[in-house]
């Protein structure tokens, strides 16, 4: 299969080795990954904060650089939840006929990596390695808009090695919501303390997500503590392998 990575600016930005980890497992699985260097922002921070047709040009430029492929991978369900649930909203509102056309046939190829793997590629057992002990928070745009379920569970179920432990309430958001943490600083860190809590109560040496904001803002509190808690994208659990671990 012929799949386009859709980095986000998040994770270029602040954690390129989110995206070669998600490159090199597609690759194991046999799958050829290619990294369009037209794209951009997805527009999420325009949509969310009212700035909508601000948001046109991204949305346009997304339905460019992505068309053609067999499926598009981002390993962020906050912006494959823009893409997927806004870009329609926005081209229909403030675009023209072939613009919606367009994102018509890019949106139903986009998917955050759990889906791409267990839906559309049909695996679960990646071959992945990891020797610790690991507990999984379900981002809330992976959990309520995208709805991914337990397929990011099924994945880390089947990692050879690992010690999968429950996050005690784990479908509680950490507090992060882009600007949200900002302009509700008391707020964020009051649900940012009840996640920490609950990730230290696992024992866990590492906590997972499929989002690297939200583990930005759980470990930026986690180190601040000095819990010794790592945290890890789901990606880099699944490209890990027996002799190239942690």
């Amino acid at each position: 299969m012929r799949i386009a990575l859709f980095i986000t600016c998040f994770n270029d930005t602040m954690f390129p080795r989110t995206g070669r980890a998600v490159t090199a497992l597609l690759e194991r699985l046999g799958h050829t990954v290619e990294f369009p260097q037209g794209q951009t922002c997805c527009g999420q921070m325009h949509f969310n904060t009212g700035y909508r047709p601000e948001a046109l040009p991204l949305v346009r430029r997304f339905a460019e650089v992505f068309a053609g492929y067999d499926a598009v991978v981002a390993p962020s369900g906050s912006c494959a939840g823009m893409v997927r649930g806004h870009h329609r909203v926005v081209a229909a509102q403030y675009g023209d006929p072939a613009l919606a056309e367009a994102v018509d046939r890019v949106v139903p190829t986009v998917y955050e990596l759990s889906e791409l793997l267990v839906d559309v590629l049909g695996v679960t057992d990646v071959g992945a390695y990891f020797p610790h002990r690991v507990t999984y928070h379900p981002t809330c745009h992976s959990l309520r808009m995208l709805r991914v379920g337990d397929r990011p569970l099924q994945l880390l179920r089947a990692v050879k090695g690992i010690d999968l432990v429950e996050l005690p309430d784990a479908g509680s958001c950490c507090g992060f919501g882009g600007t949200f943490a900002l302009k509700n600083a008391d707020v964020s860190n009051a649900m940012l303390s009840d996640k920490m809590r609950h990730v230290q109560d696992t024992g866990a040496e590492f906590l997972c997500a499929g989002d690297n904001s939200c583990l930005a803002h759980i470990g930026g509190g986690l180190s601040r503590l000095r819990t010794g808690v790592g945290t890890l994208h789901l990606a880099e659990i699944l490209a890990a392998t027996e002799g190239h671990t942690r």
